[in-house]
């Protein structure tokens, strides 16, 4: 068997004084915090779609990166080599799941009966893969943005027949999750909206999108599939009104087609940047919605309007992100590093060092998170914050006893309302400070 990665070692942990750029400095896997050991509480994953495939190709050049692995492009050859390596990369970084779309693992022929037939051919090589190792699918999706068939969306479409080739597609990758073992099956709309409303029936394509979400949740459950389905928010990009703008308008969605009780929402954190929200909001709304169910692990940059992918470095960013997951509970998936190198980073030893980074970014903001916990002067200040409704009239509001009469006739008796209490936006952030650097 080739080996695609021979010159990099396998990577552990050596703690944060470290200077081996092949080397953990935070994520220690057994460490256990707060209960937990931190390879549980940060499964993490790899995007087979960026790490194996994406080759630094932007809309101005051509590929940098060489991802041939060895094979020729567009074969079951290079397929396979594809599995090969990312299996192997998988091993020497300790990362125990990969998340996939349909055409990511294949070349897509022009017949999808032939498509279906090579799924079926890598599917059962990745199985020998997964033998004998730790190595599970996190979530599978069906590609159905990048084919031309797909330009006004897949359940969005005017088309029935490319309606039809999309439930071709969702049968299939659902099979494959379930064949693989995955616990999570995603929706990613990335064409599921409009350019202009001068051609478009929002309310015809909304509902035939909750359609096919309830077909796929009555094939995939048939099947024995029981993970969770997922949405993806994401605003704009390519579509410039997205059905799936947030983690708010998606939630409001399964909600109103009733698919609440299958779905939960997958964050990315590059997709809330474009939604004009912080990753920590879009982590809240999904938790306090029951909703909160994976991530994709990556950041934008906040100087350009699209969909950068980046690998994570901010920590304040993931620190703020398990400080929401911590409080939720842990994720029913894990963290999917939806993340890719830069065009100019284009070797093999870049790969690696785009997951380190990744996981050290996270596994440092589990650890600061930790401590905001265990320090407690966040949480104490909030409950504090809302004090008042612990009064009997608070409580008469809060218990939906109270009139709208009642509390006219008590704010008469005051005749003025005090200012509330302080926010203490900026103390609050100091205390945030001390736990990162202090």
């Amino acid at each position: 068997m080739n080996t695609y990665f021979p010159d990099i070692p396998t990577v552990k942990y050596e703690g944060k004084d470290s200077k081996n750029p092949f080397a953990f400095r935070y994520y220690d896997p057994e460490r256990v915090i707060l209960g937990k050991k931190m390879k549980e509480h940060l499964p993490f994953a790899m995007a087979w779609w960026h790490n194996l495939c994406a080759a630094g190709t932007d809309m101005f050049g051509r590929d940098t990166a060489d991802k041939s692995f060895g094979a020729e492009k567009g074969t079951m050859e290079h397929a396979k080599a594809k599995v090969d390596a990312g299996f192997e990369f998988m091993q020497k970084l300790g990362i125990e799941y990969f998340c996939f779309h349909d055409v990511d693992l294949v070349p897509e022929a022009d017949d999808i009966n032939e498509t279906n037939r090579r799924l079926d051919e890598i599917s059962d090589y990745i199985l020998e893969k997964m033998n004998g190792t730790n190595i599970k699918c996190l979530w599978g999706t069906a590609n159905m943005f990048s084919n031309p068939r797909f330009m006004n969306g897949a359940g969005s479409t005017n088309s029935a027949e490319v309606y039809c080739f999309a439930a071709a597609q969702i049968k299939k990758a659902l099979e494959l999750t379930v064949k693989l073992g995955g616990k999570g099956y995603v929706f990613w709309g990335g064409r599921e909206g409009y350019e202009t409303l001068l051609n478009t029936d929002v309310k015809f394509e909304q509902e035939n999108i909750a359609r096919l979400m309830k077909m796929a949740v009555s094939y995939g459950r048939s099947i024995g599939f029981e993970g969770d389905f997922y949405i993806e928010p994401k605003p704009k990009e390519p579509m410039k009104h997205q059905y799936d703008f947030d983690a708010a308008t998606a939630i409001g969605f399964v909600k109103q087609y009733g698919l609440d009780k299958d779905f939960k929402m997958n964050i990315e954190a590059n997709h809330a940047t474009l939604a004009g929200h912080t990753f920590q909001h879009e982590l809240r709304i999904s938790a306090i919605n029951g909703m909160l169910g994976s991530i994709d692990a990556n950041q934008g940059d906040l100087l350009l309007g699209w969909d950068t992918d980046e690998f994570p470095s901010d920590v304040y960013n993931a620190t703020m992100c398990m400080y929401e997951v911590i409080k939720a509970g842990g994720l029913t998936g894990g963290f999917n590093f939806d993340a890719k190198n830069r065009r100019a980073s284009y070797t093999t030893e870049d790969m690696f060092h785009g997951f380190i980074l990744g996981m050290d970014t996270f596994a440092l903001g589990l650890i600061k998170a930790a401590k905001i916990m265990e320090d407690g002067r966040l949480d104490e200040f909030v409950k504090a914050k809302y004090s008042s409704f612990d009064s009997e009239i608070g409580r008469k509001i809060l218990s939906g006893d109270a009139t709208l009469e009642e509390l006219s006739d008590y704010a008469c008796t005051m005749k003025k309302a005090e200012l509330p209490g302080s926010g203490r936006q900026e103390y609050l952030e100091s205390i945030v400070n001390s736990v990162l650097f202090g």
